[in-house]
């Protein structure tokens, strides 16, 4: 077993054929889904391996932005950022652009209430490390809850009496369908609106509306962002006689969808910004002082 699996600090949670492993001093990673004991999640098999090289696993917190930043620099609620390409809070993709923020391993939150079906923590974000790429002081507070046929996962965020805090959170479920090639998987995704990405990957402010997706996945490689047109949205997978959806419930105005080439694995990806609205602060939205954001998903199995 992962030696973080295994420390004291993980927390399990069970509702009825539903377990789920959480990590709170990890970011409040998600490391397990499980249902009668067959996994749902992916990239859990070395969470030892991903801590060490800052990449995701699991369910993991995308925060203080969510997928990739077009540089190393961005300017937002009246702050300009430079951030450090040596710092060991960031990780980057393959041109080098920082991505995911700062990675699920370095963000320690504090267990505030614990159940067998229920977990909430908070994390105070006031280090001095963090405020580095990160200047706005906040409070996030997550609360995981796990019923028979879904995980629900509410995040709030408190802007420090500082100033106010820009949001470009999200999360990152690697999901799959057990059992199943993923050329037989079925992806279910309803109509949105595309964003159009550069050679980067970061969005350039079009976008284009696309009709409901519902096919089998087989060879398709996803890597793509999108605006939301209906609340709840739901996304999902399906196949083999399983089911699991991802239900962005409030809070959530765009998705990514990550399906890579050869794995089998997709990423579902709630999100309240688009990548890099830090930089460009398209859909941007500002926590004043003394108020707060509060976004929720749900993750269903069949």
């Amino acid at each position: 077993m992962s030696r973080i699996l295994a420390a004291p600090s993980a927390r399990r949670l069970a509702a009825g054929e539903l377990e789920a492993v959480l990590l709170p001093e990890r970011g409040m990673l998600c490391a397990s889904l499980s249902r009668r004991g067959v996994e749902m999640l992916r990239r859990v098999g070395d969470l030892d391996a991903a801590a060490a090289k800052g990449s995701s696993a699991g369910i993991p917190l995308l925060h203080p932005w969510a997928n990739r930043l077009g540089g190393l620099g961005y300017r937002a609620a009246g702050r300009e950022v430079e951030l450090d390409p040596a710092s060991s809070l960031l990780h980057f993709d393959g041109r080098g652009l920082p991505l995911h923020g700062v990675p699920w391993s370095r963000l320690g939150f504090e267990v505030d209430a614990a159940g067998p079906d229920r977990l909430a923590a908070r994390l105070d974000w006031r280090r001095p490390e963090w405020l580095a790429v990160f200047p706005f002081p906040h409070r996030l507070e997550l609360v995981a809850t796990l019923r028979p046929e879904s995980l629900t996962v509410e995040t709030r965020l408190v802007a420090g009496p500082e100033g106010a805090v820009p949001v470009s959170f999200g999360f990152h479920p690697y999901l799959g369908l057990p059992g199943l090639p993923r050329e037989q998987w079925r992806l279910r995704l309803p109509s949105m609106r595309r964003l159009v990405l550069d050679v980067r990957g970061i969005p350039t402010g079009e976008e284009q509306l696309v009709a409901p997706f519902d096919t089998a996945l087989a060879e398709r490689v996803f890597d793509d962002g999108f605006a939301l047109d209906t609340a709840p949205a739901v996304l999902a997978l399906e196949g083999g006689g399983r089911r699991i959806a991802v239900e962005l419930l409030a809070g959530y105005r765009f998705a990514q969808v990550f399906a890579p080439r050869g794995e089998d694995c997709v990423a579902l990806e709630p999100m309240t910004a688009p990548a890099n609205a830090l930089a460009s602060g398209h859909s941007l939205r500002l926590v004043t002082p003394g108020t707060e954001l509060r976004a929720a998903f749900r993750i269903c199995i069949d």
